[in-house]
């Protein structure tokens, strides 16, 4: 291919001006005046408007959840002590041992305590009404970091409390108040006594999302407790020690309190720090921030191969004016260091201009992230800002420079002989650097190595599949248009050959029209199918009502309440508890866990259960499901078995009111916690259970309107607890649609990255296909015969590079839907028909926009312009 005339005029005066420096080493500034002069003129060529382009959406994506994240691990940090009210917590299922608290005192550290526990509150009116609360007794100097604010009435102002309740006062949720029909001044039975409401709580920082803490907050003195009779032996308690003081003193005393509870082997005490805050609240926020990183990641992944394609269609067009200022003298390393330049300031201005993007970009995530958050938080450091420049250089460098590894190599010669010499295999070497380059940055983008690596690979793999199975087609489909015994015109015929002539520029072309269309399906299927997903294991109508201690004698009269008030198919599960004392015949000892979950569980007694039928929300991963049998087996939930090291064939002992009960693992289950359905640990067949003592736990939704019937219900059962689930509902639900929100946002970056993707793939074997239109119309084409041809090239093209990417776009998503996300992806039969349409579409948009004046302009004209 020919560069225009001009361009080797205007290049071999350039040069002719610079040859006085050629005979001597270039200084610095030499090289810098010159690098910008080639900067300035590609830039009004146009040749540097797609690099640049791509630069800043790939660095404005990464840096807008770069600096939301920033700014939500400053804002945890900062918050943490107010999060956790206190510097230090010992937590503990039995009163804390007074050792903890002397040696505070003794470090001149101050404390408080509370105690929380979960209890059924009652109104004193005609009628009362019942509701499960959340009950905290807290100790004077509560909270020691932070503070409480609580308002006289619901929506009235609110202010910081500067003591605890009263004695006999306690302090409620507004929600307490709607569910009892009470109001502030009005009094409520707890346990056995009666107190009154004091005031309203509007914020409670340290209310963690321990399940009971889902219920409303009822708030008393710690002095009061005893008088309401609540706390018995075997009552369900958690009570912490909090401490708060300097960091030095804290520190001391932390080391001694892990000395004390890890080397002293203290059961059902634990320990958490600033640095543990609301671990929830980080489980929350990192969910969000994967689906928020990947669409970013992607947008990176479409840039750098847009970046890639542009800087190869840039080399194409270059090399004839490289070779001439080869033959003016310019040196190797002289052409090598000026393209670095150019390309280092192109990185550097793109960078900025993206990072400023992704500055304002992030400002609207955080207003759809907002009230998830709920706190101000601290202006991001200039760390994400420093890895946004990283980005854009790494792209650049990666995907740019290889493509022009060629232009630093290529003989004098060439300008007479259409020759490459070696030029053309210097950019393997390079590329390959380039892409682990980007599977590294991949990885510190996403924070994270799964996420990450399953991008990366995916990236990775898709190159070198798709290159080989392209390769692989082109080859194959020429030879099979040859044989006789296939018909084929001659628009296939040709359009066959002329791809398999140019191989290599051909695979590239699917392969980059593959990775796009790839990444457009994958975040569409974020979009579509995996937010569904998350959707769909938390429905509308899921399950926010539990009833339990339902005791044999019970259950009917129950189950025949509930069916005449409106529900009828409510299921009763039996619940068993047992204790589980012995693995493979060797006894249970929680020390011999590393991990606190891993103790914790096998030192409390488990919830077991029994039945034939596989609930319909749990999917066998390992092992095979019991069925209908008299033999004791187990099927155990996924989590436990990887937390305590079980596996299908090992033998499980558990101890239900002093007998044993051996039975082999037969099966593990993954669960669908997200439901809110009934879900166990353990199931067993009925035969196994069913002569031991059990109570019934069942749930059901409950609309709003029918919320009187449960407590009906409670006032003629009065021992049965119900709990309402609605605010854990809705809380989830917040969440979902806050992150789509902020995901459509970063899916304008994706859909603008797609398009410059498509667009590069297309355009860069534009001149080959203009060049060799002309041929065809110089050699006595009709009109109708190079349009055959042009049409079978696209659809081949199109519908090759779209299967790909289909293929691709479902395994990919797949992985991330239940490595990263944590839900099954069915196979989606609709993507396969949609990649090949998409990229028939596409490939043939693009070829006749980039080829239709091919057709209106004399042979000659074309084959000049070429």
């Amino acid at each position: 291919m020919s560069a225009p005339v001009s361009e080797i005029k205007s290049a071999a005066a350039a040069r002719e001006r610079a040859l006085p420096m050629q005979q001597r080493r270039l200084s610095v500034g030499d090289l810098l005046r010159q690098a910008a002069l080639m900067t300035a003129r590609d830039w009004r060529a146009g040749e540097l408007t797609m690099l640049l382009l791509a630069l800043v959406l790939a660095v404005a994506a990464l840096t807008s959840v770069g600096f939301l994240a920033d700014r939500l691990h400053q804002g945890l940090e900062r918050d943490a002590r107010r999060m956790i009210a206190a510097d230090f917590i010992v937590r503990a299922d039995h009163p804390v041992d007074p050792q903890f608290a002397a040696q505070a005192k003794s470090l001149g550290l101050e404390t408080a305590t509370t105690a929380i526990f979960p209890s059924m509150i009652n109104s004193t009116a005609a009628q009362p009404l019942s509701r499960l609360a959340a009950v905290k007794a807290v100790s004077p100097g509560y909270p020691l970091r932070g503070a409480l604010r609580i308002a006289p009435q619901p929506g009235a102002p609110d202010y910081a409390a500067r003591s605890i309740p009263p004695p006999g006062t306690v302090w409620v949720d507004p929600q307490l108040l709607d569910s009892l029909k009470v109001h502030v001044g009005d009094t409520v039975k707890v346990g056995g006594r009666d107190f009154m409401i004091g005031a309203v709580i509007t914020k409670e920082l340290d209310r963690g999302f321990a399940f009971v803490n889902f219920s409303p907050r009822l708030m008393l003195n710690e002095a009061d407790v005893a008088s309401t009779g609540l706390l018995t032996y075997g009552s369900r308690v958690t009570y912490r020690l909090l401490v708060a003081g300097s960091d030095a003193a804290v520190e001391a005393y932390a080391k001694w309190a892990h000395e004390r509870v890890d080397d002293g082997k203290m059961r059902g005490v634990g320990l958490e720090s600033l640095q543990d805050g609301q671990p929830q609240v980080r489980q929350t926020l990192d969910r969000a921030r994967h689906f928020l990183t990947l669409v970013s990641l992607l947008t990176a992944l479409l840039a750098a191969v847009a970046i890639a394609m542009a800087a190869h269609r840039y080399m194409r067009r270059h090399l004839d004016s490289c070779a001439a200022m080869r033959c003016l003298g310019v040196s190797q390393r002289t052409l090598r260091a000026l393209f670095v330049l150019e390309f280092v300031g192109l990185g550097v201005i793109g960078g900025l201009i993206g990072i400023a993007a992704g500055f304002v970009g992030h400002f609207v995530l955080l207003r759809w992230l907002g009230s998830l958050i709920g706190v101000a938080l601290p202006y991001p450091s200039a760390w994400p800002a420093l890895e946004g420049i990283a980005a854009g250089l790494v792209l650049l460098l990666g995907f740019a420079l290889p493509p022009l590894l060629p232009l630093t190599r290529v003989p004098p010669v060439r300008v007479l002989r259409r020759e490459w010499g070696e030029a053309g295999r210097t950019a393997w070497a390079a590329y390959a650097l380039g892409v682990v380059l980007f599977a590294g940055l991949l990885v510190l983008a996403a924070g994270e190595l799964k996420l990450g690596g399953i991008v990366a690979g995916g990236f990775a793999g898709g190159l070198l599949v798709f290159t080989c199975v392209a390769r692989a087609a082109l080859w194959g489909a020429a030879r099979i248009v040859r044989s006789e015994r296939v018909a084929a015109g001659i628009g296939w015929r040709y359009a066959l050959a002329s791809l398999e002539r140019r191989a290599n520029a051909s695979a590239l072309q699917m392969t980059a029209l593959a990775i796009g269309l790839m990444c457009l399906l994958l975040i569409a299927m974020t979009r579509n199918d995996l937010v569904a997903g998350w959707r769909q294991s938390t429905p509308p109508d899921a399950p926010n009502e539990f009833i339990i201690d339902i005791q044999p004698d019970q259950r009917d009269a129950v189950t025949q309440y509930l069916a005449k008030h409106g529900f009828p198919d409510v299921e009763m599960s039996p619940m068993v508890r047992g204790r589980l004392t012995a693995i493979n015949g060797k006894p249970v000892n929680p020390d011999s866990y590393k991990s606190e979950d891993a103790r914790r569980l096998v030192d409390r007694e488990f919830n077991l259960s029994y039945t034939t039928q596989l609930p319909d929300d749990n999917r066998i991963e390992a092992g095979h499901w019991y069925g209908n049998t008299d033999k004791p087996q187990i099927s155990i939930e996924q989590g436990l078995a990887k937390l305590i090291g079980v596996k299908p064939g090992d033998t499980l002992r558990f101890d239900v009111t002093g007998l044993s009960i051996d039975a082999p693992v037969t099966s593990v289950r993954k669960l669908d916690w997200g439901s809110f359905k009934v879900n166990f640990f353990v199931l067993m067949p009925p035969a196994a259970l069913k002569d031991f003592p059990a109570t019934f736990i069942t749930s059901f939704h409950v609309p709003p309107e029918q919320r009187a019937v449960i407590d009906g219900l409670i006032g003629v059962y009065p021992s049965l607890t119900a709990i309402d689930t609605a605010p854990i509902l809705a809380q989830v639900q917040a969440v979902m649609e806050q992150v789509i929100d902020a995901v459509q946002f970063l899916f304008l970056f994706t859909l603008v990255a797609g398009v410059l993707v498509l667009y590069a793939a297309l355009a860069g074997t534009r001149d080959e296909r203009m060049r060799e239109s002309a041929l065809l119309r110089a050699l006595g084409a009709s009109h109708r015969q190079v349009r055959a041809v042009q049409t079978a090239e696209f659809v081949a093209v199109g519908a090759l590079s779209g299967l790909m990417a289909a293929f691709g776009a479902q395994l990919i998503g797949s992985v991330l839907a239940t490595r990263v996300f944590d839900f099954y992806l069915a196979f989606n039969p609709w993507l396969l028909p949609a990649g090949i349409v998409a990229g028939i579409a596409c490939a043939g948009l693009g070829g006749w926009l980039s080829l239709r004046h091919v057709l209106m302009r004399p042979a000659l004209q074309s084959l000049r312009d070429a």
